[in-house]
């Protein structure tokens, strides 16, 4: 390994573009530039690449392709899930307000819908919650996960009442890589459906972010028992700015955002051919790389024996056996995560303090909150992501940088601490 060579070690932020992915997409920006809803042969084109990618999607997912849509990420897919779901709600019961006390009550029932989520799903998921009930569409229900970080099926349950119209878990969290049962909670939910007396004509819609999973768990829709399921291209090597929500036929869910009829009326806008292609091999291309899982596990395991050993006072966050083979989340006690991970970059080593999307915050991480860490516990948090082409060798040398980069910043902290109590 070159001298100076940066070692990427953030996975989970994002992939760099396979070979192959970029090779299938490149003809789609200047050769085959045909927008895929023109009727003449450039646009037929485009429109057969299309629908291909849709296909390759729907046959990893053992879906049907008219129940793949394609979107700009899961930020989105996740957004249209929540909100479309409410949407198809409200326009179903036409609420009315009660002269007695007004609340709006849909044949006596207050119908102000429930919605089940977890309180460390990714912002996007919990942003939208929030905005439900700021804006008095919803009720919601934020579950705490447990030390391990993981959601009990019990208290998924335990939550569920007779207004309950939407649950979304994430599979995999993006910052701890702790892995939910989503395949129990789905049966627990087809159960509860099934028995179902109120509200019965609108069922408990189950909806899970898969973005982290995709890579490494079965993601079966059948198996899996989801109604909605939510993904980006850019986890898995594929392009940013391109992702998938999987819409199980006869789900009650409405666009959110008009204009043109691309994807089946769901979701409006030109469609990015050469995202959509990419998408499409880089989804082909997770079937070969299991093979390659087991060593990504055994250097996960390398890693986290490593640095617990060699590091004192520190711990790992979430639970050692259920956790994504890629995942690594340390607390480094009297360290701050910004400088660590600034200390890290300048040797270079790239990592996280928490998820790409609120690594600019200066907050501690929501997650680890959620899973009981002290605030100065989450502050000093940083999170290792493997990927497929990660060595051995990087992983060492990261370990003798992390080790010297914590201890150096624990002697500035101490001294600081010193002067502090010194003046006073």
């Amino acid at each position: 390994m070159a001298k100076n060579k940066k070692i990427y070690l953030d996975h989970a932020a994002t992939t760099p573009v396979d070979q192959a992915v970029l090779k299938e997409m490149l003809p789609y920006f200047s050769e085959k530039y045909g927008n895929a809803m023109s009727v003449h042969s450039f646009g037929q084109e485009a429109l057969k690449a299309v629908d291909t990618a849709r296909t390759q999607v729907a046959q990893f997912f053992g879906a049907k392709p008219s129940e793949i849509i394609f979107t700009s990420g899961a930020t989105e897919s996740n957004n249209l899930s929540i909100n479309g779901v409410l949407k198809s709600y409200y326009s179903k019961f036409h609420p009315v307000k009660s002269a007695k006390d007004g609340v709006k009550q849909f044949n006596g029932v207050k119908i102000k819908p429930h919605i089940i989520t977890t309180a460390f799903e990714h912002h996007c998921v919990l942003d939208a919650c929030r905005a439900s009930e700021r804006d008095g569409l919803a009720e919601v229900t934020f579950l705490k996960p447990d030390r391990d970080g993981l959601i009990s099926v019990k208290e998924v349950e335990k939550s569920i009442k007779s207004n309950t119209i939407l649950i979304s878990i994430m599979y995999v969290n993006n910052e701890i890589g702790t892995i939910q049962p989503i395949e129990k909670i789905g049966k627990m939910i087809k159960k509860k459906n099934a028995e179902r007396n109120d509200f019965s004509s609108f069922p408990i819609i189950f909806h899970t972010d898969a973005t982290q999973a995709i890579n490494y768990f079965d993601c079966n829709i059948g198996k899996l028992n989801v109604d909605l399921l939510s993904m980006s291209a850019h986890k898995i090597y594929g392009p940013k700015g391109i992702g998938v929500l999987f819409i199980k036929n006869g789900t009650p869910i409405k666009k959110i955002q008009d204009g043109g009829d691309q994807e089946y009326k769901m979701r409006a806008g030109t469609h990015n051919v050469p995202g959509i292609v990419g998408l499409g091999k880089a989804i082909e291309e997770v079937k070969s790389q299991k093979s390659k899982v087991e060593n990504i596990v055994s250097l996960r395991d390398y890693l986290i024996k490593r640095v617990l050993k060699e590091i004192p006072k520190t711990i790992l966050n979430g639970s050692k056996h259920k956790r994504s083979p890629n995942n690594a989340n340390f607390s480094f006690a009297d360290v701050e995560g910004e400088g660590l991970l600034l200390s890290l970059d300048m040797e270079g080593i790239a990592c996280s303090t928490g998820s790409a999307c609120s690594s600019g915050a200066l907050s501690p991480s929501h997650v680890l909150l959620a899973i009981g860490l002290k605030p100065e516990q989450a502050h000093g948090s940083l999170r290792i992501t493997l990927g497929k082409h990660t060595t051995k060798q990087e992983i060492d040398v990261a370990i003798s940088k992390i080790k010297s980069v914590v201890e150096r910043l624990r002697k500035i902290s101490g001294n600081v601490l010193k002067d502090f109590y010194t003046k006073k």
